[in-house]
């Protein structure tokens, strides 16, 4: 369906945001902020694609996938570096709210990667003959959602957030239930709205309010 091929490359470019984002700050060079931006944007299509069974997998069945991840991420690293030389030129001080923008626009990205991974799993699931198989549909899509971010974290050498700190995973799986419940009413393209637009909410409210599940 056209609908999750735009959802899907909506989602490769903002997790190739937020995985070139998280290169440049634990200072790769261009070869290194590529391979996250990239590996973030495609990771989980691939898990997901695995597990259904696809070969291979879409990612090297069409080129636009890496494709658009690589120029995204090579945008993101040359706009940093514009930055930073404009920034020696004019004898600029380090600006705290430089770095703010740069987190917000990584927790937007990110968000918006796993919403729309998310709903894309869930859907490419249904769309692969397993609409009655609730659990199936939301632990694929929930997989699908999350995987890039953990790899993008193990890449890095980060302990994945999903583990840590702020509802990321939870989001996934609320936003995979409201895809199923509202799918079972015969609107599948409502299914992707509400499932996305809840899990951007409890996302972005998660990251913004520090909200944490339980720890030991």
């Amino acid at each position: 369906m056209i609908i999750l091929y735009i959802t899907e490359m909506i989602g490769i470019i903002a997790f190739a945001v937020s995985g070139a984002i998280t290169g440049i700050k634990n200072k790769f060079d261009l070869f290194g902020v590529l391979i996250l931006g990239s590996a973030t944007a495609l990771g989980g299509g691939l898990i997901r694609d695995v597990l259904l069974g696809y070969f291979p997998p879409r990612m090297f069945q069409n080129y636009w996938y890496l494709s658009v991840a690589s120029i995204v991420s090579t945008i993101v690293f040359l706009f940093f570096i514009f930055s930073n030389k404009k920034s020696k030129t004019q004898k600029y001080v380090k600006n705290p709210l430089v770095s703010k923008i740069t987190q917000q626009v990584f927790t937007i990205s990110d968000a918006l990667g796993l919403a729309a991974f998310t709903v894309i799993g869930c859907g490419y699931a249904i769309e692969s003959g397993f609409d009655d198989n609730a659990f199936f549909v939301i632990f694929l899509g929930t997989l699908t959602g999350v995987g890039g971010g953990v790899l993008r974290d193990l890449l890095s050498v980060n302990v994945p957030i999903i583990f840590t700190k702020q509802i990321y995973a939870t989001a996934s799986i609320a936003g995979g239930i409201i895809y199923y419940f509202v799918y079972n009413l015969n609107n599948h393209t409502a299914s992707i709205i509400a499932g996305g637009v809840i899990i951007l909410i409890i996302r972005y409210l998660a990251a913004y309010f520090n909200w944490n599940l339980p720890k030991a």
